[in-house]
């Protein structure tokens, strides 16, 4: 074989391998040098799954003020000061211990039993006094929270009724303040949740039968 020709198949064959590597190269690319989607899909829920609410559901920031009711309830929704002003009212005179000392005081406002019925609370009614697994957590100012169980609000089983009070011995709380907890059983002022924010019901089902 003549040198032309060894340089003739050398070069030929330095070109199918330049093709092969070029080839090779642009598998798994896509438009602009980026991966291929095909090559490495996105992390998604199985069809058929359900998400936790608090994935499945992106809550917009609350505005000074407000309050959201949720958890394991039909028709979660967002109240307002104004909100409860306009339905209709209770009173109670408190008398409680605090960190000030002896406090008493006349709170006017809404039953919060009222207020949750309006969310709908899914208890199991196939299950005997089904709303009695229930509880209620309350968040206010500074994240601070207190629980109540559902008998303590429900006035078929608790002789007092807490409150969401608007007003407190006739002044009325600032709306961007939100509303305060007012809790006439109790003796010592820890569950009187001031800037209220966050109401969430909850069952104790999953925590018990899941317990070890």
């Amino acid at each position: 074989m003549t040198e032309r020709a060894t340089r003739g198949r050398a070069a030929v064959a330095a070109a199918a391998l330049a093709a092969g590597a070029l080839l090779l190269a642009g598998c798994g690319q896509g438009d602009g040098g980026t991966p291929d989607a095909k090559a490495a899909p996105a992390a998604s829920a199985p069809a058929g799954s359900s998400a936790p609410p608090s994935a499945a559901v992106s809550a917009k920031p609350l505005a000074p003020g407000e309050v959201r009711v949720a958890g394991e309830v039909g028709k979660p929704y967002t109240l307002t000061l104004a909100d409860l002003r306009g339905l209709p009212q209770t009173s109670a005179s408190v008398k409680f211990t605090s960190a000030k000392g002896e406090q008493e005081h006349a709170y006017q406002g809404v039953p919060l039993n009222e207020v949750l019925k309006r969310a709908e609370p899914r208890f199991d009614q196939n299950k005997k006094n089904g709303a009695l697994r229930g509880f209620v957590s309350a968040t206010g100012g500074g994240d601070y929270r207190a629980v109540f169980a559902w008998a303590e609000i429900d006035p078929a089983f608790a002789r007092s009724q807490v409150l969401l009070a608007v007003s407190e011995d006739g002044v009325a709380f600032d709306d961007a303040a939100g509303p305060r907890l007012v809790v006439p059983q109790d003796t010592k002022g820890g569950r009187y949740v001031s800037e209220l924010n966050g109401l969430w019901v909850g069952v104790v089902d999953p925590l018990v039968d899941g317990a070890k």
